[in-house]
């Protein structure tokens, strides 16, 4: 779950779909690499990694000794620590620096069927990481001109990169149906070459309450419409 903006709604498909993941049975671990740890927050677990982000890229710590279950069955984080803040310093002092959260990752396939990694919003070390551990790149625009720039420049970014190359899935996510520019915005999008799922996740109230309730939507809210949106989402981006 990638964007170069903050603030589009990548925690929140984050969560919802990684629980929806696990709910259809999938062994499921959310990596939550954002800083402020807003993935951890929501489910519950303390934002500390013991050693902090420097032991586990350092390998000083193995990954499987800071994952934490959560309250629900088949879904597992790797919490945020304040410290991955300097992971662009921590991974540049490593071989294969640009690969070595896939390998960090590759030690704890054989127990995972699906991988989430929330990503903190950027242009980084990390960044290049995430490309070349991830084989679908999920990124979430708020139906605006800017955003749409944003993602273009992403575009560019992945074609750019060396190596394999992560299929790049595009949303909208936080839209509201009720502004024309939100309207024209989505209708205009250009999908040559680039995919982009038809599901789009609306701007709802009880998508904020997720702070609150600590939880995801489908969990608290199961008939919502922010959570069939969510299962609808899930339903066209996840692996076969």
């Amino acid at each position: 779950m990638y964007n170069i903006k903050g603030g589009v709604g990548k925690t929140s498909t984050a969560v919802n779909l990684a629980y929806l993941s696990a709910r259809e049975g999938r062994r499921t671990l959310l990596w939550d690499l954002d800083p402020q740890a807003a993935a951890t927050y929501l489910f519950r677990v303390q934002a500390r990694v013991k050693g902090g982000g420097h032991a586990l890229v350092s390998r000083k710590r193995p990954l499987e000794a800071a994952l934490k279950a959560t309250d629900f069955d088949n879904l597992d984080l790797l919490p945020a620590d304040f410290s991955y803040r300097n992971m662009d310093l921590d991974l540049d002092e490593t071989k294969k620096r640009t690969r070595r959260l896939g390998q960090l990752l590759d030690s704890v396939a054989d127990d995972y069927d699906v991988v989430f990694l929330d990503c903190p919003p950027s242009i980084s070390l990390v960044s290049e990481n995430v490309l070349h551990a991830s084989d679908t790149l999920l990124v979430p625009l708020i139906p605006a001109t800017l955003s749409l720039r944003t993602f273009e420049q992403l575009i560019r970014f992945v074609a750019d990169s060396q190596g394999s190359r992560p299929e790049v899935v595009g949303f909208f996510s936080m839209a509201d149906r009720r502004k024309r520019m939100h309207r024209d915005v989505i209708d205009a999008i250009p999908r040559d070459g680039t995919r982009v799922a038809d599901t789009v996740i609306p701007a709802l109230s009880i998508i904020e309450q997720m702070a609150e309730r600590r939880a995801p939507v489908p969990a608290f809210a199961p008939t919502s419409r922010a959570a069939l949106c969510y299962e609808q989402l899930w339903a066209e981006v996840r692996p076969t």
